[in-house]
């Protein structure tokens, strides 16, 4: 099968494997324990966080370990919100957030928080207007995500940073589908707080990072716990944080070689699919080139996944589903496209091994599926 999916994760980078097993192996003790074992994975783990802190341009004290984004998200906004006054308790989030935002949101939402979501405009990136005009006297948080998941579009951190500056805001954004694949160090200089993933740059499943400024006074969600400086409770998945960490440093060290890569091999697919008349391209004016996002029009993107997965290729709707029961795009309905279209999202992304051949093969029977499935129609 054809692996055009590398938006929702990756395979492990050989070295990155290599590596894993060879911690796991030899220094597998609690990083906490006093013993000697125990603090030789220590110094293994304060290591990595000294080298991803490097790459990232931020300071290792404000770096914690994770089991992935999802936990990164959850962690870092209610920290961030620890920080603040009790009457800071309004929240401004994009529409198209990463669903573990929305749910982490949703949960403050209960607590008695405001919630304002922000839509996208034609160019696919947050309405900076709405932002502004949507900040009050007790806006505590921005939280909106460097690249969009289902779309690629890559938001104006340092347009929004300014605006959060310019009001005294706290800005957090999710840095899941951009770290690795743009360059990150300028940014992080922007951003109170964000979340990376390992998985979505070749490294394990199962391990993430979350990164607070050390200016700010933040508390744990989880009381009384020691790990990670008492961030975060569970004993620190040391061997996965090293395998993190070297697939992190080769994905930034490939960082310009694979965008020329991704460049080339969506100008193809974009060449061999431009007479299909059905077939519409999700464009925006600033875009990571590994992702594109496209609609077959009157035609749910669950049955293009699902005659894509018959022939071979794997690739993804714009949201989660079960056979019968895909749910609206939260990134189309932000773009403004109705219920309908928005179930009619389809997503592929290309990884550092997806040839020009598996371009072109793909192109070709997303042509047949759609003459297929509209004379069925």
């Amino acid at each position: 099968m054809i692996y055009l999916d590398y938006a929702a994760t990756c395979p492990i980078d050989e070295d990155a494997l290599l590596g894993y097993m060879e911690i796991s192996k030899n220094y597998f003790a609690n990083t906490n324990s006093l013993h000697d074992i125990g603090g030789d994975a220590y110094y293994i783990l304060e290591n990595c966080r000294k080298q991803l802190a490097n790459l990232l341009g931020i300071q290792k004290e404000g770096l914690y370990f994770t089991s992935g984004g999802s936990e990164s998200n959850f962690l870092a906004i209610h920290a961030l919100l620890s920080s603040l006054p009790s009457s800071k308790n309004h929240i401004i989030a994009a529409m198209g957030e990463h669903s573990s935002i929305h749910s982490t949101i949703k949960i403050l939402e209960q607590k008695g928080y405001e919630i304002t979501y922000i839509p996208y405009t034609a160019s696919g990136a947050v309405d900076l207007a709405v932002l502004e005009n949507s900040i009050q006297t007790n806006t505590a948080l921005v939280s909106i995500q460097h690249v969009n998941s289902e779309t690629g579009a890559i938001q104006p951190i340092e347009e929004i940073s300014f605006i959060c500056r310019k009001y005294h805001l706290l800005f957090h954004s999710d840095l899941v589908q951009s770290f690795g694949k743009l360059p990150i160090p300028e940014l992080s200089k922007m951003i109170d707080g964000f979340s990376l993933s390992s998985h979505k740059f070749y490294g394990p499943k199962g391990v993430g990072a979350c990164y607070i400024h050390p200016r700010l006074n933040g508390k744990s969600f989880y009381p009384n716990t020691t790990h990670e400086n008492g961030f975060r409770p569970g004993t620190v998945n040391t061997p996965g944080i090293a395998a993190m960490v070297i697939a992190a440093n080769k994905a930034n060290q490939l960082i310009s070689e694979e965008t020329i890569h991704y460049k080339k091999l969506r100008q193809l697919f974009l060449e061999k699919t431009k007479n299909y008349p059905s077939l519409s391209i999700i464009e925006n004016k600033a875009q990571l080139p590994s992702i594109i996002a496209f609609r077959i029009k009157q035609v749910e993107g669950q049955w293009v996944l699902l005659e894509s997965n018959r022939k071979g290729f794997a690739i993804s709707t714009g949201s989660a589903c079960q056979v019968g029961h895909q749910a609206p795009s939260k990134t189309m309905k932000a773009l403004g496209y109705s219920d309908e279209a928005a179930k009619e999202l389809v997503r592929i992304s290309f990884g550092r091994n997806t040839s020009p051949l598996e371009v072109e093969q793909f192109a070709a029977t997303l042509e047949e599926i759609s003459k297929n499935i509209h004379q069925i129609k």
